[in-house]
C-alpha cells in the first residue's frame, strides 16, 4: 500500500531545458498555507477532502476532491482544507515547455482548479512519477518529464470533457459516429445539411456539437482530413499533384496549391521532395 506521507526533491538536470520535475510528495494537510511563493510550477492533487485556493489571477475558488490545481512560479497563493483536512499529492516542475502549456491554455492562472472525473487515472500518473524520480538517473528523469507532460495533458482533457458534457449532455452519445463517418467520406462531395439530417440534427446543432468535440467546424475537419490524405499520397506515390488534388476531392488545382502552401508552409512538390518514400 502506498505510504500517505513522503517528500522527494531532485535538482533539475543541467541539460534538461524543456521540462524537468524537481519534487514530488504526498501528505495530509490540516492547516492553510498563506501568502506563499514558489520558485517552480506546482500541481496539487486533492485526493479526498475539500477546501479553497486563492490567487490574484483566479480569486478565491472552492476545491473539492477529486480535483487538482496549478500554482505558478513567483505568484503569491494561499490554500487550505476545511476543518477535517485533505489528502494531497504534489509535484514541482519547470522548464521552457511550461510556456507552451500556458500558451495552449493547458494550464491557466485565471482558472487553476481542475475538477477531475477520473481520480484513479491521475493517481497512476503520480505513482509513476514517484517511481521515476526515485531512481534518479538521467533516463528516469527524462521519463519523469514525459509523465509530467502526461499529467498536464490528461488534466486538460478531463476538464474539456467535463465542460463539454455540461454544455451538451447528449454530446458523448451521438457525436462519435458522426465524426467517424465524416472522416470516412471526407474526400467525397458531402452535403453537410443532408449529413446533419442523416444523424437527426439540424445543421446548427451539428456544427455546435462538432466544434465542442473536435475544436473545429465540420467543414474545417473535412478539409484537414483531405490535406492529411494528400500528404500521404505525395509521400507514397509519384502521382501528379493535380491528380492527388482530385483524389482528395479538390478539383481546382490552383486552389489546392494555394491552400496547401497556406496550411503547410510549403508547396505540394516541396513536401514530396522532403518526405517521398519511394
Amino acid at each position: 500500500m502506498l505510504d500517505r506521507h513522503f517528500a522527494l526533491y531532485r535538482s533539475a538536470p543541467s541539460a534538461a531545458g524543456g521540462l524537468s520535475v524537481t519534487g514530488i510528495g504526498r501528505h495530509r494537510v490540516t492547516q492553510a498555507i498563506t501568502a506563499r511563493k514558489l520558485p517552480d510550477f506546482a500541481v496539487v492533487l486533492v485526493e479526498d477532502g475539500q477546501g479553497w485556493l486563492e490567487t490574484k489571477a483566479g480569486g478565491r475558488q472552492a476545491v473539492a476532491a477529486p480535483a487538482l490545481f496549478w500554482l505558478f512560479p513567483g505568484k503569491t497563493h494561499s490554500y487550505g482544507p476545511n476543518a477535517s483536512g485533505w489528502l494531497e499529492r504534489w509535484a514541482l516542475f519547470d522548464g521552457a515547455l511550461t510556456r507552451d502549456f500556458a500558451r495552449l491554455r493547458l494550464i491557466a492562472e485565471a482558472a487553476p482548479v481542475v475538477r477531475l472525473s477520473d481520480l484513479s487515472d491521475m493517481q497512476r500518473l503520480f505513482d509513476r512519477l514517484r517511481s521515476e524520480l526515485s531512481l534518479d538517473t538521467v533516463l528516469s528523469q527524462a521519463e519523469a518529464a514525459a509523465t509530467m507532460h502526461g499529467i498536464v495533458v490528461r488534466a486538460a482533457r478531463q476538464a474539456a470533457d467535463r465542460i463539454n458534457r455540461e454544455r451538451d449532455p447528449g454530446l458523448a452519445a451521438d457525436i462519435q459516429p458522426m465524426i467517424d463517418e465524416l472522416r470516412r467520406c471526407a474526400c467525397d462531395s458531402v452535403d453537410l445539411d443532408a449529413f446533419a439530417a442523416k444523424f437527426g440534427m439540424s445543421p446548427a446543432t451539428m456544427r455546435r456539437r462538432f466544434a465542442l468535440a473536435t475544436g473545429m467546424s465540420p467543414k474545417a475537419f473535412q478539409l484537414r482530413i483531405r490535406l492529411d490524405r494528400a500528404k500521404q499520397m505525395l509521400a507514397a506515390s509519384d502521382s501528379s499533384v493535380e491528380s492527388i488534388a482530385v483524389a482528395v476531392g479538390i478539383h481546382d488545382a490552383f486552389y489546392f496549391f494555394r491552400l496547401f502552401r497556406d496550411r503547410e508552409n510549403c508547396s505540394p512538390s516541396e513536401f514530396r521532395s522532403r518526405h517521398n518514400h519511394k
